[in-house]
């Protein structure tokens, strides 16, 4: 993992942890905080060796590799908040309140025609009100409603395009007072150490090779005669260890379907019967050898009782 270094505090690492998580951190140090970039960095999330690469330069640029590709490149000002930004939003600008940002409008010379049947239900005209019917008693007689055989939804006018759009207003910016250049951002001395701080949830991870210099052509020609080397027979032996663990895996799928057939076959369960007769002689016979230890120890006792029984005759 060759990085050139001209900043002090410099984190670059994948960040895999988690699902759905695939980040490239690259965190830089400045005036006592920690800063991520500010782009979203991918990394290789394959079972691959990959090769990473921060190139940090005195004129306040970064690039970064993997693979010895570049994969992004800026100003440090750009892609990490070390200063206020140079423009703001004047405080003091306000929208006009006549702005129009309605890109369409309806029409407001179309109207309903006359004949238009926006009632879903209307009151049944066959229905009468009882004979019996009270209203001091039961109230006004509304009559039931049937469906609107004319009705035709909701009349909404058609949209045409405001001819008074006037487009987004964007609020004006003015030079922040607060903002200060600041030339020495990478001028860091004594660069002179590397640490690791490994946090992961699966095991596997290797790291090696690791490289602070401010020769970029030759962090490239190392990592080259170093990752460039492995990555193509490594890759191979990966593909070849997956064909045979998938191998491995169809075997022992086809012996599982292949029991499982002969268990749906055997209608009498003698198959079963049988893996149960020699599971129980497998058991026994562990049993049977301390058995014939113990008949043998007991011999041996018996001969050196009637041993010290004869010395005691004499």
């Amino acid at each position: 993992m060759p990085c050139v270094y001209e900043c002090e505090y410099v984190v670059l690492c994948p960040d895999i942890c988690g699902f759905g998580n695939n980040r490239l951190q690259v965190i830089l140090y400045h005036q006592g905080k920690y800063h991520e970039n500010n782009k979203t960095l991918k990394c290789r999330i394959n079972k691959d060796t990959h090769l990473y690469t921060l190139i940090i330069r005195p004129n306040a640029t970064y690039e970064v590799k993997i693979d010895n590709e570049k994969v992004t490149t800026g100003g440090l000002e750009d892609d990490w908040d070390f200063l206020p930004p140079r423009k703001i939003k004047d405080p003091y600008a306000r929208k006009p309140r006549k702005w129009d940002e309605r890109l369409q409008i309806e029409d407001p010379e179309d109207k309903k025609p006359e004949d238009w049947e926006d009632s879903e239900f209307i009151p049944d005209p066959e229905a009468k009100k009882p004979d019996d019917w009270n209203e001091a008693m039961d109230g006004v007689w509304e009559g039931p409603l049937i469906p609107n055989v004319k009705y035709k939804g909701q009349w909404k006018p058609r949209i045409i395009d405001n001819p008074n759009y006037q487009g987004e207003w964007i609020h004006p910016e003015i030079d922040n007072p607060k903002y200060k250049p600041d030339p020495t951002i990478c001028q860091y001395y004594n660069i002179s150490v590397l640490g690791l701080d490994l946090w992961q949830v699966k095991s596997g991870s290797i790291f090696d090779n690791f490289l602070l210099t401010n020769d970029e052509e030759f962090a490239e020609e190392v990592g080259n005669k170093t990752w460039g080397l492995r990555k193509d027979v490594e890759q191979q032996w990966r593909e070849m260890y997956e064909e045979m663990e998938k191998k491995k895996e169809a075997e022992e799928a086809k012996r599982k379907r292949e029991k499982q057939r002969a268990r749906q076959e055997d209608i009498w369960g003698l198959d079963e019967e049988d893996e149960e007769d020699n599971e129980e002689d497998m058991e026994e016979e562990p049993d049977e050898k301390p058995k014939q230890e113990d008949g043998a120890d007991r011999a041996s006792l018996g001969k050196k009782e009637a041993g010290f029984g004869q010395k005691d005759e004499l």
